[in-house]
């Protein structure tokens, strides 16, 4: 990713092995995989293998393999998001060695798509999971009107800040973008630090920012073939590139890449009075050293500001999901071990708590205890019902494409020239038009 990615190279227990270990090419639904990260309790039973990078897989296998007498998982953390997704698109152009499920960060799911990699879960069990999780959940999930992954966690957004500075220079949680950018001017005035910032290298950030000024960057349909919508210099999407871009040239967000050292010692040092991001944040932040020294219990949370307060927008940053590879030898077995590793309580639970995940599963958006619980990175704040449940079960969810890696990449050039100020918002808006609808002729699309 961006920052999922960057959450999970934090924060992931990295595991030894060999790739070949429990490659779901040769051996999926067998009862002969082997080499697995974990053990498995119950030898006789057909064999479904797992490629996943969650710091607590192995207790969520452990748990799956315990109360299941038809299937077992044999797991293997073959990397952390960009290391996985390596080895998995050599799989795919193999046509071998791929697992019979594996993890995939939703905006992923329709690259593999395209290559006919993954399996389409609407008859294999979707109907008995789906009241389990949101539309949003199962739109970011889906390609068309196909689902290909079964979601587990998201990042609903919100903006966390330093509740120190903010009473040093009286600022009250700005509820929206105009006093936002006030606040940020009048901490400014006052010498105190950057209020934000704008970071070239997290575009799907970014893009969740467009996405709640309502703009809709892609329109996708594998049925109707070839074809792309791209609408990524829309006024909605230049209001927002234009917003940042004043912010930066002002002097009122700082543009330093997120998920590096630089930036973290920043937010350590109380260089910026706010970070926006998810309900994952906390997990990583910890893992990455904030909050346990100079800057504990300095932190707060409160709803990302709205453009229009009457009819607010909840968006996404982040979130994974289990897919079935079209190399699993059992597709409905594998498809119920995708519905059904890290679908349990007792695994939900162990990721919530310990702020390793944020469920989507609507029994835990549901659960008082989730609701209720005092986070103890933001001081005992009740975060979860007072911004990031609400976000969640409001959340409507994002069309990803097959070449939104590409977009990725051009986006993060744009947002690099807005901030060197060699470019407006407007006319980066203009160029990432330019440069993604190329792209996509390029690759035999036809763009509406």
């Amino acid at each position: 990713m961006k920052a999922k990615q960057g959450l999970a190279a934090s924060l992931a227990l990295l595991l030894t092995g060999a790739l070949a270990a429990c490659s779901g090419g040769d051996d999926g639904g067998s009862k002969q995989a082997t080499n697995c990260t974990n053990s498995i309790p119950k030898a006789n039973l057909p064999v479904v293998t797992l490629w996943a990078w969650y710091p607590n897989t192995q207790l969520v296998v452990d748990n799956f393999n315990k109360q299941h007498d038809d299937v077992q998982v044999c797991w293997t953390n073959a990397g952390a998001g960009g290391d996985e997704y390596d080895k998995f698109q050599t799989a795919v152009t193999a046509g071998k060695g791929a697992p019979d499920v594996v993890m995939l960060e939703a905006d992923r799911i329709p690259t593999y798509q395209v290559q006919k990699a993954l399996v389409d879960l609407s008859s294999l069990g979707y109907n008995d999971v789906k009241a389990n999780f949101s539309a949003g959940a199962w739109k970011d999930v889906s390609v068309g009107g196909g689902v290909y992954g079964a979601p587990i966690d998201g990042g609903p957004m919100g903006m966390i800040y330093r509740k120190d500075i903010f009473d040093k220079y009286g600022i009250k949680p700005p509820t929206t973008w105009a006093e936002y950018e006030a606040a940020a001017q009048k901490v400014k005035d006052a010498g105190g630090p950057l209020f934000g910032d704008f970071p070239a290298n997290q575009p799907a950030y970014v893009t969740a920012l467009l996405y709640q000024n309502g703009a809709k960057p892609f329109t996708y349909d594998p049925a109707n073939k070839g074809e792309i919508g791209i609408k990524l210099n829309d006024d909605a999407s230049k209001k927002v590139l234009d917003y940042w871009a004043g912010l930066v040239k002002k002097g009122l967000v700082g543009t330093q890449d997120q998920f590096t050292p630089d930036y973290i010692s920043g937010v350590i040092g109380g260089k910026y009075a706010t970070y926006l991001s998810a309900a994952w944040a906390p997990g990583y932040l910890q893992g990455a050293g904030v909050g346990k020294g100079a800057d504990a219990e300095v932190w707060a949370t409160a709803p990302l500001p709205q453009w229009d307060p009457a009819n607010p927008v909840s968006v996404n940053w982040g979130g994974s999901a289990f897919s079935v590879t079209t190399q699993a030898k059992d597709k409905a077995l594998a498809a119920k071990v995708a519905f059904g590793v890290y679908a349990d309580d007792a695994s939900l639970r162990d990721g919530w708590e310990k702020q390793i995940i944020f469920p989507l599963n609507v029994s835990v958006l549901k659960n008082q205890e989730f609701v209720d619980a005092k986070i103890g990175f933001f001081g005992g704040q009740q975060a979860n019902k007072e911004v990031y449940v609400p976000a969640a079960n409001a959340y409507q969810g994002m069309t990803y494409t097959p070449i939104g890696q590409y977009f990725y990449s051009a986006f993060t050039k744009q947002i690099a020239a807005i901030n060197n100020g060699s470019k407006t918002g407007s006319a980066a808006a203009d160029a990432l038009q330019q440069d993604v609808v190329g792209y996509a002729k390029e690759q035999s699309f036809t763009v509406k």
